[in-house]
């Protein structure tokens, strides 16, 4: 996706979902530190490629805040969303 694409200021709603529940809902406005930023800071150390995730962190929702904690398990699929971005898919082993 070239940089175009993304509307600035960054703001997009970003979400992860377990076995398709809700649990954890953001947006991008909300992060300490904003996304032309972090690159900066990581393209100082490595060169970003392609495909390449940056992890930024959480939002609330995860699963330790539950009561009881909400652990997942093994065949729970679990999909990080970022809005006209995309969806990493992934099921736990």
């Amino acid at each position: 996706m070239h940089k175009s694409e993304i509307p600035f200021p960054i703001e997009l709603n970003v979400c992860s979902r377990v076995n398709g529940e809700l649990r954890q809902s953001s947006n991008t406005k909300y992060f300490l530190a904003d996304i032309p930023s972090i690159i900066s800071e990581i393209s100082n150390g490595i060169t970003l490629e392609p495909g390449d995730i940056i992890a930024t962190g959480t939002p609330a929702g995860v699963g330790l805040g539950f009561k009881p904690p909400r652990f997942m398990k093994a065949g729970d699929v679990v999909e990080c969303e970022v809005q006209n971005i995309g969806v990493l898919r992934n099921i736990v082993e």
